[in-house]
Formats: C-alpha cells, structure tokens, sequence
C-alpha cells in the first residue's frame, strides 16, 4: 500500500507491505474560526483575568515565541495578542524569539513566522545564551546549577508566553515553561537542564510529567520569573490549531498536555522488527538534530535490535552552526560516544541530541532518508538510503518475508508505547 510522509514541504510517498501497522494521530478538526477562539481564550483564561485587563498601557510588553523548528503559528497568534493590546504603543512591545541554543532567524525567516508586518512594525530580537551581558542572574537551582534568563524578559512589566503542545522526548510535553526555559534562559542553566543524567533518567521521556526530572527543572526555572500569561495552541497533522489554552503557566499548561495526550499517544500491542518514521516535515525536519525526535517515537515500539527507518528532509543540514557534528566526530561508535557524554568531566553543549541519538542506535540500527550527502549521514553513524522501498527489501534478509513494519507518517507527532 502507498502510504505518505511528512516529509519537507511536500511530502514523500513510499510503498510498503499491506499488513504494515500505519499509526497516526486521531486526527482533530481545526478549530471552527481559530482567530474567535484564540480572543476567546485571551479573553476567558485559565486561573487569571483577560489579557486586556491584566496590562496597562503604560507596561513594558515581552512575547516570547518559539523559533522557526517549531510549527507555533504566531503569525496567528502574536497579532491576535496585539489586537487585544491595541492600548499598549507597539513602542512599549518586544518579541522575543526563543532560540535556546539554536541559531539567529534571518529577516525572511522572521516574516515566515510572525508575517512582514510585524517584523516591520514590532521590536523583535533573537535570544542569545552565551552573551551574558543579555542575561540577568537570578539565583540558582536547586538542581545545582547558576538560573540565568533573558534580560529584557526579566525587566519587562508584563511576560506573555506563547507555544504550542505535543509530546516532547525529553521533558514529556512540549510549550508552557519550556517556552522560557531552555527557550531564553542562559548557556549554564541549559546545561544542566541537559546534562546526561537528566537525559538519561528513564522517567524523561515522551507523555511523562511526574517525576520527570526535565519538567521538574523547567518548572522551577519559570518560577524564579515567571510569565504573567500563557497562550498555547495544539496542532493537528496540517498544523491547524485544534485547540487553545491560555491563562496561568501551570493550569492552562496542565490542560493543554491532557488534551493532546488524548490524541497524540497510541498504545500498541508489540514491538516491530522495523519501524519507518519521519519528524513530521517541514519546519520540523529542517536538520537532523531535531529529526532524533522523530527517531526516539520510533525507538518506543522497534524491538531490540529492529530497524529505524527516518525520512527527514534536512534542508538546513545537520546543522552546520552548534556542536552536534563535533561531538559526533569525537568518538568512532555510539557507544563511544555514550560514555564520554556520561563521564562527568565532559560537557558541551548539543550533548544532549548526540546521547539521544546513541542511545537510539544503541537500541536499533538507523537509515536515514534525507538530502543529506552521504558523508555526513556517516559522521552520525547512521547508514544512508536513497531508496526505502529497496531498504524494505533488503530488510526482509535480516528478519524474514513476514517480518513485522510500522510506519509512523507524521514522527513525533504520535507517540506509539508498548506496556511492558
């Protein structure tokens, strides 16, 4: 049967076994009329006033938004925000993109996010975790590290929040406080909130909240200085906004995460021999460091020494900018690359992507589909295709003609498990 992946823009179509298990997200209606929900919630939020009645025209405003490796559609959200705030001076606005350790947008980039209008209309900066003269200290973590945030976010009268929710692989659910922590907090605090043990730590993983150490971190970070309002959207596989949550960071965060548990985690009767998986296409897919996601959703229902097939477009690379080829290039195994990320002396950042994708491959073999030259599929230790159909085949000599296959369409966007 012809199944088709998200993959970049315009999607891949593949031919695989008939009795292939297809698992995707229940799919949701967008939202009837999505401006007149989002003014809705703006409007009647969760555990505070409206918006309008919570700022004075007189506040210095901050939007913290997501960058662009995220589908957040602030070119929604942030001028529907605006349109309640049409009593603060635009002068009094800055949007903040939250980069965490990622690179600047461009300007073209900026107006794919938030529209040409705003860009040319509205203050908007790019976060930078390692200029410390752009941080504000805070005091530090009970999980041993210095709390270092935004500067401006620190000082401004009023912090809004935005994002959107989906099952995350290393802090069980996307967007509420991790829209400021990783998304403008300092180097230092980033790399605590990543270390190996925390990456390691077997409750911080996809749909888990208690106890997961990495939700834990990120919610204390935001109480050092939180956001006076949130607004979060959930997002079906078209990226259309199903459903809105806005109001206090934890309460409407804490709805937001039930609402897309219902629709986002599929459980599954057992474990597949191969499993093909994509990171649910552009912007997603822009890079291999984000496509470990799509990978991890895949690792969640492959039996041990299954097969991963990733078809992540990787338009921007692996990327270039950060440290993930370098630390890649610094061992010759996963395994290799696991204990020195697990020794105690080491720490760098984007260690996090590289252990994730080992402990991946420690579990699995991984192909990767992608327009990535060869070389540097090899860099990850991951083994290149340019046919998944002929890998199928191919596949059927290690495990057999019957050999069990899922495919997961839209990656991370559902999360298969196995109760075991």
């Amino acid at each position: 049967m012809k199944v088709t992946l998200a993959y970049g823009r315009n999607g891949l179509s593949v031919n695989v076994p008939s009795y292939s298990t297809v698992i995707e997200p229940t799919h949701l209606e967008p939202i009837e009329n999505d401006h007149e929900a989002v003014l809705r919630a703006l409007r009647n939020p969760r555990g505070t006033k409206p918006l309008r009645e919570l700022v004075k025209s007189s506040d210095r405003v901050v939007i913290v938004i997501s960058d662009i490796t995220r589908p957040t559609p602030n070119q929604k959200l942030v001028p529907w925000i605006l349109e309640e705030l049409t009593h603060v001076p635009l002068e009094n606005v800055t949007i903040i993109n939250g980069l965490g350790t990622h690179r600047d947008q461009t300007r073209e980039e900026l107006c794919e996010m938030l529209g040409e209008t705003i860009v040319d209309t509205v203050r908007i900066i790019n976060h930078h975790c390692q200029e410390k003269s752009e941080l504000t200290h805070l005091g530090t973590s009970s999980f041993g590290c210095e709390v270092y945030l935004n500067k401006e976010y620190v000082e401004a009268d009023f912090r809004i929040v935005t994002g959107f929710i989906e099952p995350h692989f290393f802090a069980g659910f996307s967007g509420g406080p991790k829209g400021i922590m990783p998304g403008i907090a300092g180097i230092e605090t980033i790399l605590t909130f990543h270390n190996a043990k925390m990456i390691g730590h077997p409750l911080a993983t996809w749909g888990i909240l208690d106890n997961n150490p990495l939700q834990e971190m990120t919610r204390e970070i935001n109480t050092f200085c939180k956001p006076d309002f949130l607004l979060n959207v959930a997002l079906n596989g078209e990226k259309e906004i199903t459903q809105v949550f806005a109001g206090e960071l934890a309460e409407a965060h804490g709805i937001g995460c039930s609402f897309v548990k219902q629709h986002a985690m599929h459980k599954c009767d057992q474990r597949y021999d191969v499993v093909i998986t994509t990171n649910a296409g552009y912007p997603l897919d822009q890079n291999l460091y984000q496509a470990v996601k799509g990978m991890d959703a895949a690792r969640m229902i492959v039996r041990q020494g299954g097969t991963i097939i990733c078809a992540a477009e990787c338009s921007d690379g692996m990327p270039a900018h950060g440290n993930f080829i370098k630390i890649l290039e610094m061992r010759e195994s996963p395994k290799k690359i696991l204990e020195m990320i697990e020794d105690p002396s080491f720490q760098m950042f984007d260690q996090w992507e590289a252990q994730r994708l080992a402990m991946i491959q420690e579990w699995a073999d991984v192909y990767l589909y992608s327009t990535l030259p060869d070389e540097s599929a090899q860099i990850a230790k991951i083994t290149p295709t340019k046919d998944i159909e002929q890998t199928l085949s191919e596949l059927k000599g290690k495990y057999g003609s019957e050999m069990s296959i899922a495919v997961l369409p839209l990656g991370p966007l559902t999360i298969p498990y196995v109760e075991e």
